[in-house]
């Protein structure tokens, strides 16, 4: 069982680092609203992990979004909308350089980060694809199905807390000079960019 317990854990390992729309959203949050909204976020982040999950474990049919070619592209293009929704609102806020001194973002800093990062994963068909799909074959053996699978998406779980909050205070010790405006800017376009490419790579990935 431990062998496969640490097999697990490096495969969520992997997958939890790989850059993707959680980090984005993250990211967005961080620079925008310091890291206490960033780290709001990713409670929301793990919220949406943890409702992924039960209802996985709790083999609702409705999480089978793989076997639901309608339900797939409907979550798929709620999921991809919200992205690049974030992406142009970032863009927006950041198409002048931000005053001197300034941390807040205003407007664009409005609204519950928690929220912000539950919708987003929620809203993030691969995580469906993946609980239904890879995360039962990383299950030990040895115990029950929904006990097994209930110990993975624990573990998913905190390894994403853990990194998604490293990172923002990582973000966070850069911050006097993240906060420079021009580079500020900058950041905060590319972050756009980014959340809005995720998007339509959201939108035009095959289920």
């Amino acid at each position: 069982m431990l062998t496969h317990v640490v097999t697990a854990i490096g495969v969520l390992g992997l997958l939890t680092v790989v850059p993707g729309p959680d980090m984005a959203v993250v990211t967005r949050r961080a620079l925008m609203a310091g890291p206490r909204d960033g780290l709001r976020t990713v409670g929301g982040v793990a919220t949406g992990l943890l409702l992924w999950g039960a209802l996985t474990v709790a083999g609702l049919a409705a999480v089978r979004l793989a076997a639901s070619p309608a339900a797939y592209l409907a979550v798929k293009l709620l999921g991809a909308g919200y992205l690049v929704f974030l992406g142009a609102q970032t863009l927006w806020q950041h198409r002048r350089s931000a005053p001197a001194g300034r941390t807040d973002a205003g407007p664009a800093a409005a609204g519950s980060p928690w929220r912000t990062g539950l919708a987003g994963n929620v809203l993030n068909p691969k995580i469906a694809v993946f609980y239904t799909g890879l995360l039962p074959t990383l299950a030990p053996p040895q115990l029950p199905a929904s006990w097994g699978m209930t110990l993975l998406v624990l573990l998913h779980t905190t390894l994403t807390l853990a990194w998604l909050s490293s990172y923002v205070l990582l973000l966070s010790k850069a911050g006097p000079v993240l906060q420079k405006p021009r580079l500020h800017r900058a950041l905060g376009r590319t972050t756009g960019v980014a959340l809005m490419g995720l998007g339509l790579a959201v939108a035009t990935a095959s289920g």
